[in-house]
């Protein structure tokens, strides 16, 4: 799995429903705050600005002390005073004294210029003001109080109308309401208690009332509308996650799906000591269904698989559609036993799918054993990757490809191996060919009737700097998998030319030499061509070049084929069948092909016969090859018996270790000499 396929699955994971929520709640948090920091700063500046006149008269009132004002001056200022000593007694009074400050308690302590002051309640009235962290705040239900009060002795007021009744002597209605503000009075000890009013517009608070009133009602529709906002986005999320995460066809959960979902089992810490499998479920012939029945067919058919699978599945197992016939699920077990029992049964109930036919599914399992720690050598689910474990049961799966009938097979190290090594091959074949790796070893083909040397066949060995010395059998299937077979053939071919131009030239008595060609290049049109050029750039004859063709390629083709081996013979190279005997058609491809020389398959030569009725099968074998004016060779040869036997039915040669194994060319060189 990429970085880049793991960041998505995460933010898959991370993706929940409550996560706008908390974004939605945490910016209703911050704009009713900047709504009411801004309330709380628009009162302070009103009520400061208000009783900025009342200490200004204090301050003056300290000032006509200080220079020996008499009473009725002071009165000027207030009708209600009193001054203290320092013991805090009362030493001149002027009015009534309802200043509340028991316990000392104040409303504010401030400072206006150079002197401090404080302000108290008045025992008479409900105090509107609050203290809070030294800035005064409105009281709102004493507030409404007065304004209650208020409406109750002028009916005149419309709290709707912008334009609030007035008095008859043409000033705006106004709320007093008494504070008591002290001062010191210098540095003498006395303090200055002194009664004022703060007078509020009831235009004001009505305005303000209306304001607060208008922003609320718009933050409540915005609100209302970043809510509705919000579970619409959150449906449509929903929505766009279920179509994200659901096969089209089942309706069940697709690949997304299935990676996410048992990322999620399989890392929870309560099934940490649980055992699953996960499981590659294949229909082997759907696209064959499809044409003989319908698309549409075959996807009530894939349904029906989908609702198979599910019926053999516990609550917490989880089955997803991939693509085309491909199944994966993911299934808690309790041993191996239990794993094979319910697969088994899986793979019975899909066979029975359909009421018409007898379905065949290939099924790779990969088993997932419970949590271990680290020390013990086991694996930390929180690592586990689900896409990691699906690529193993589907090359389990691979394991059944070229087996029509149902069947399983359990994933285990030795398919690892075998994957390290097919990508490893992959990584250097390329450069193996650029650097002339592939060496050709020569097998001798003897006459066993007068033990002459007639001809040899060009094997190929990969000798890799990387990788070691490699035999074909390691090598050769991959290459016809992956196409570099073809590659491989215009190698070999040069290089027998080469060494068959080289050696005339050395005056050596040159054999004839086989070179496999694969059924691969059958598809070529011009193959013959391409085969003369490559000889003819090497500067051999055509007569000592041999083109051996399998007997699988005469299943491909036949027209084609035809006229392909009829324009190399034109050219002059001889043609055989290799491993004649081992496929079903080998009689029609003899009738229909022009061929020079019949390879008995080495199978014919391992093994006794109890009956000789294997003798019998290669003495007609050889009589219909005569024929047919065609020679015979056999192949696989390694005991003297065998060898007179040949020899005694006429076989032209014999290539096997009874003669000499496969050898380097130099070695080669020696027994043409």
């Amino acid at each position: 799995m990429t970085a880049r396929q793991r960041k998505k699955r995460l933010k898959l994971k991370k993706a929940r429903v409550w996560g706008p929520f908390i974004l939605f709640l945490l910016m209703s948090v911050f704009l009713t705050a900047i709504i009411a920091i801004s309330v709380s700063a628009f009162i302070q500046y009103a009520l400061d600005s208000k009783l900025s006149g009342i200490v200004d008269t204090g301050t003056k009132m300290v000032t006509a002390i200080d220079e020996g004002g008499s009473k009725d001056a002071l009165s000027a200022y207030s009708a209600n005073y009193f001054i203290t000593d320092k013991d805090n007694s009362i030493t001149e009074l002027v009015g009534v004294n309802t200043c509340e400050t028991k316990d000392g308690d104040t409303l504010r302590s401030s400072e206006h210029g150079n002197l401090k002051y404080k302000l108290y309640s008045d025992t008479e009235s409900e105090s509107i003001l609050d203290e809070t962290d030294e800035d005064l705040g409105l009281n709102l239900r004493s507030l409404f109080g007065y304004i209650e009060s208020y409406l109750k002795d002028h009916d005149s007021i419309n709290f709707f109308t912008t334009n609030i009744s007035t008095e008859t002597n043409g000033v705006s209605p106004l709320i007093d309401i008494p504070v008591w503000i002290s001062m010191d009075i210098g540095d003498s000890g006395r303090t200055l208690y002194y009664k004022g009013t703060v007078s509020i517009n009831i235009n004001y608070v009505f305005s303000m009332i209306k304001i607060i009133a208008a922003i609320a009602i718009i933050y409540l529709i915005v609100f209302i509308l970043m809510l509705i906002n919000l579970i619409v986005n959150v449906i449509a999320q929903k929505k766009m996650r279920r179509r994200l995460l659901t096969d089209e066809i089942t309706g069940g959960g697709n690949r997304l799906f299935f990676f996410y979902k048992s990322g999620q089992i399989l890392c929870k810490r309560s099934n940490a000591k649980k055992r699953y499998a996960v499981l590659s479920i294949e229909f082997v012939k759907y696209l064959n269904y499809c044409v003989c029945h319908s698309i549409a067919e075959g996807d009530a058919l894939l349904r029906g698989i989908n609702s198979a699978i599910l019926s053999q599945l516990g609550k917490k197992d989880i089955v997803s559609r991939f693509d085309s016939a491909d199944f994966a699920v993911l299934i808690n077990v309790a041993d191996e036993n239990d794993l094979n029992t319910r697969t088994d049964k899986l793979l019975s109930l899909l066979e029975d799918v359909s009421d018409d036919h007898k379905l065949d599914f290939h099924i790779g399992i990969y088993m997932i054993g419970a949590e271990q720690d680290k020390s013990s050598g086991g694996i930390k689910r929180k690592y586990i990757d689900p896409e990691e474990c699906y690529n193993n049961a589907r090359t389990a799966r691979n394991v059944l490809l070229d087996n029509d009938s149902s069947g399983k097979a359990m994933f285990d190290e030795k398919l690892v191996e075998e994957q390290k090594w097919i990508d490893a091959v992959l990584e250097h074949q390329q450069a193996a060919l650029e650097r002339e790796e592939f060496a050709v070893y020569y097998q001798p083909k003897y006459d066993p009737r007068t033990n002459t040397l007639r001809g040899a066949e060009a094997l190929i060995r990969w000798q890799s700097p990387e990788l070691g010395f490699i035999t074909p059998y390691r090598f050769i299937p991959i290459f016809e998998k992956n196409g570099f077979i073809t590659e491989i053939d215009h190698y070999m071919l040069a290089h027998a030319a080469r060494d068959q131009k080289r050696w005339l030239d050395q005056g050596k008595s040159c054999v004839p030499i086989s070179v496999n060609i694969s059924r691969a290049h059958f598809i070529e049109e011009d193959l013959a061509e391409q085969i003369r050029d490559i000889i003819d750039a090497e500067g051999a004859p055509h007569e000592l070049i041999e083109l051996e063709l399998t007997e699988s390629a005469f299943f491909d083709d036949k027209k084609m084929m035809i006229e392909t081996i009829s324009r190399l013979k034109s050219y002059g190279f001889t043609i055989s069948m290799d491993d004649f005997g081992s496929g079903y058609s080998s009689l029609n491809s003899l009738k229909d092909m022009p061929l020079d020389v019949l390879k008995l398959d080495a199978e014919f030569f391992r093994g006794e016969s109890q009956d000789g009725r294997d003798r019998i099968v290669v003495a007609e074998a050889i009589r219909l090859a005569r024929s047919l004016n065609m020679r015979t060779v056999a192949e696989g040869v390694e005991v003297k018996e065998q060898v007179d036997f040949l020899a005694e039915q006429e076989c032209d040669m014999i290539q096997g270790y009874y003669y000499a194994k496969p050898m380097p060319r130099d070695e080669f060189e020696e027994r043409l000499s």
